[in-house]
């Protein structure tokens, strides 16, 4: 891989004690990172990151939403402008290049073991070369600890471009092939999205296909079948005392789209089953893009369906789900699979979509989900889903990263913004930030992860 040149602007900035909490809720145990209610006291090293991290106990950064579309050129038909430098308005006096450069100091800062990222990796469609010149240039530094997962800026059309399925993706993780020249082989994709699923994918694609890498098959980002040119981009690992999975949740330009019984997903379904039912580690975390309760009243097909996911989790005690997508800072009080409030088997709901791209709002009002949905912002029936169960959220004016500190029996969380949006109301605070700590349920087989 080619070394870039990494931009170094400084601009981070330190944390001050702001938490958006709504009224009317439970309260997140929210506490300053030396409190007493941490259990595993501090740990400090003075060994050189990121080759080891020993003396301390392991630290998970969360983010996602991330690298803007570089070049100076918009392509041919390509709808709702937002390249790097030129983002879509009103973001006129920020460019793209300054926050995920910005979420990327950010990273480096906190020194973690392994960096999830909860996918849109790269706008708009992860294109092989969208990756070298515009992802790999900040967020590269840390590609040999990174564990991704993939979002639907990678697998779908997405602002009339035509997508190209997770090659790019795929191909910047796991490698590609090459041929006896050492060139790539490479191969030209027809449109992922049919014209059936065009509001799943957001816009059917209208430029020309461009030839992408053939990915390799197994590596970094998970299994890719060369040839079908299926991937399944699902896998898990254990990090310190937990048990960390990353899941594709991009069901619906897959065979048998998103049913629980379709081709691809039903195999996916059973992999996290037979996944969890051997894991007998204290503590889990799964994490993937499209989220099953959306902070901005956003549901996606790919987010109902992500609750087939959310079910076999509660029902063998994990702990936490991260997410992307929405393109700000929230997070749950702990919720079972329909959304209840459940505070002794619950799982807690982060969604981190702040790496770089432009923000979304937090929104507590409930809206009406479109035909054929199930109304997840609103299970219960409760107009106030959100307003009762978001515990914190960063009104969509941060970009940002959160830390998970893995703990034998629990966990600790900080989300600390990187930089003010330039849109944010006058007036509004320079950085927020939110902190807090959990305790682990146990895997549901009761062994512990000493068995």
């Amino acid at each position: 891989m080619t070394t870039k040149v990494r931009f170094r602007a400084a601009v981070l900035m330190g944390a001050a004690a702001l938490v958006l909490v709504f009224a009317g809720q439970a309260k997140a145990q929210n506490q300053n990172s030396n409190d007493s209610q941490w259990p595993w006291g501090n740990f400090t090293s003075d060994n050189v990151w990121p080759y080891a991290t020993a003396g301390r106990l392991p630290v998970l950064a969360v983010v996602g939403d991330i690298a803007c579309q570089p070049g100076e050129v918009e392509p041919t038909g390509e709808a709702n402008k937002e390249l790097c430098i030129n983002p879509k308005a009103p973001y006129t006096s920020t460019s793209l290049w300054q926050s995920q450069e910005a979420t990327a100091n950010q990273i480096e800062a906190l020194k973690p073991d392994l960096v999830a990222i909860v996918g849109d990796l790269q706008y708009q469609v992860g294109q092989y070369s969208d990756f070298e010149n515009s992802y790999d240039l900040t967020y590269g530094a840390f590609k040999f600890i990174t564990r991704p997962s993939p979002g639907n800026h990678e697998f779908y059309d997405e602002h009339s471009e035509t997508g190209v399925a997770g090659y790019g993706y795929f191909s910047y993780f796991n490698g590609f092939q090459v041929s006896t020249t050492g060139s790539p082989i490479t191969t030209t994709l027809t449109d992922p999205c049919p014209s059936a699923l065009a509001s799943a994918c957001n816009f059917p694609g209208t430029t020309t296909p461009v030839a992408q890498p053939i990915p390799r098959s197994d590596g970094q980002a998970g299994h890719f079948e060369q040839q079908t040119g299926v991937a399944d981009g699902w896998y898990s690992y254990n990090l310190g005392s937990w048990h960390i999975i990353s899941l594709n949740i991009e069901c619906s330009t897959q065979p048998g789209g998103c049913v629980n019984s379709g081709t691809w997903f039903a195999s996916e379904l059973a992999w996290l089953k037979t996944d969890l039912e051997q894991n007998h580690s204290a503590c889990t975390v799964a994490y993937w893009h499209q989220p099953t309760f959306s902070p901005t009243n956003g549901i996606s097909p790919e987010g109902i369906a992500a609750k087939n996911f959310w079910e076999l989790l509660y029902a063998n005690g994990a702990d936490l789900v991260l997410n992307g997508h929405d393109h700000l800072y929230a997070h749950y009080r702990p919720l079972d699979p329909s959304g209840n409030f459940d505070p002794r088997n619950g799982i807690r709901e982060f969604v981190v979509g702040t790496g770089g791209e432009t923000l979304d709002p937090v929104v507590t009002a409930t809206m009406t989900s479109g035909s054929g949905e199930t109304n997840l912002e609103d299970p219960t029936g409760n107009p106030n889903f959100n307003a009762l169960n978001l515990e914190a959220g960063s009104t969509g004016n941060y970009w940002g990263v959160m830390s998970l500190t893995l703990g034998p029996n629990g966990y600790k969380w900080d989300f600390e913004s990187a930089l003010l949006a330039p849109v944010a109301p006058a007036g509004s605070p320079a950085t927020f930030h939110d902190i807090g700590v959990g305790t682990c349920h146990g895997p549901a087989n009761g062994r512990g992860n000493n068995w």
